[in-house]
């Protein structure tokens, strides 16, 4: 069989590799501009997804940087921890650059026999090619054809990041504080360096200086040497109302779109991948086509989940947007209170590495 996949970046070239190890024949078609990837962003994937991109995509071990601890903090309860995520034994999170992974999959993928880079194709006569085509490209004309349909929502707020660079020190404690401006993460990827995404509310026309001195403001534990070059994009959240149309398959960030407050868009990728390939593995081992059925599986199989997830990342961001607008600690000291119980913090815990079971 020989899949398609529309688009050439992280989820494209992570599902390319995911197939070809299955020794499937797969054509990345990507758009004669060249992508340039931001340097400053980075991605966390939970312990269970690392474990599955090491053992079922490709070993990143070498530059993955792995987190230990979880810190909440509010606004509203000044330097109390809300929550605290720890594992002393194992890693809870591991940090990637973005960049690096896609340079590291790039590099893997070329030496393949199994995959093909195409230059951009504007018309839809090359469909019947494939057995099925997989979109992630937001500009290609059949995003506009069958994948124009979704739920989405605007956040009116402006996601800026950095990395900032430090002296060293034991960097395995990412921390999270809801400030009365927005969610700030600071996002450990070395001794020296942590990658830092600060979600503004309301500055779309903020000059990133003052993004840097807010960042300075929140910073209690780094002597910061240089803050890098400050990037930004504005943050929407979206569901497709449909996966597939036919042997086309939406796919990644065009599939969902999730508000970065909890580094979880990737891990639904992840997961989407997982799914994807054990419904393709199970259908060569009976001897089945690989055909649209598999679209059909897929959808049937995660769609739920993935919109029981997406809201309730929402429902984390609305109750602190509303906590935010308020004086009151009323809410914080209700999260700081469940946060101690140890079930809690294991059923959260749980859920941020593998996601909903339901």
């Amino acid at each position: 069989m020989r899949v398609c996949i529309l688009g050439a970046g992280l989820t494209s070239l992570t599902l390319a590799k995911a197939l070809v190890n299955k020794n499937i024949y797969v054509d990345i078609i990507e758009e004669e501009k060249k992508i340039i990837h931001d340097k400053s962003r980075t991605i966390g994937v939970s312990k269970s997804n690392i474990e599955f991109f090491n053992n079922s995509i490709l070993n990143v071990e070498k530059i993955s940087w792995k987190l230990k601890k979880i810190e909440i903090f509010s606004d509203n309860l000044r330097k109390e921890k809300l929550i605290n995520f720890e594992n002393n034994s194992n890693e809870l999170f591991s940090i990637i650059k973005n960049h690096n992974l896609v340079d590291l999959l790039g590099k893997s993928l070329s030496k393949s026999k199994y995959f093909k880079k195409i230059n951009s194709l504007k018309s839809l006569n090359f469909l019947n090619h494939y057995s099925l085509v997989i979109n992630t490209d937001f500009n290609h004309p059949i995003t506009k054809k069958y994948f124009s349909k979704k739920i989405h929502k605007k956040y009116n707020s402006v996601a800026y990041t950095t990395t900032i660079h430090h002296q060293k020190i034991h960097n395995d404690t990412a921390v999270q504080i809801f400030t009365k401006m927005g969610p700030l993460a600071f996002l450990p990827v070395s001794e020296k360096e942590t990658s830092v995404v600060y979600s503004l509310n309301n500055l779309k026309n903020s000059r990133h200086k003052n993004v840097g001195d807010l960042i300075e403001q929140y910073n209690y534990k780094y002597k910061i040497q240089k803050v890098g070059k400050i990037k930004s994009f504005e943050l929407k959240s979206l569901s497709l109302r449909s996966y597939y149309h036919g042997n086309i398959l939406a796919f990644g960030d065009l599939l969902h779109r999730i508000h970065p407050l909890a580094g979880q868009g990737f891990n639904m990728t992840l997961r989407d991948i997982k799914i994807f390939l054990d419904i393709i593995v199970n259908k060569q081992s009976l001897g089945l086509l690989i055909d649209s059925s598999v679209n059909f599986e897929f959808e049937k199989k995660i769609r739920h989940r993935n919109l029981i997830f997406s809201n309730g990342i929402d429902l984390v961001h609305e109750f602190f947007n509303f906590e935010r607008k308020t004086n009151s600690s009323f809410l914080s000291k209700s999260i700081q209170f469940l946060g101690k119980s140890s079930s809690v913090n294991k059923f959260f815990t749980n859920i941020a590495d593998k996601g909903t079971l339901i």
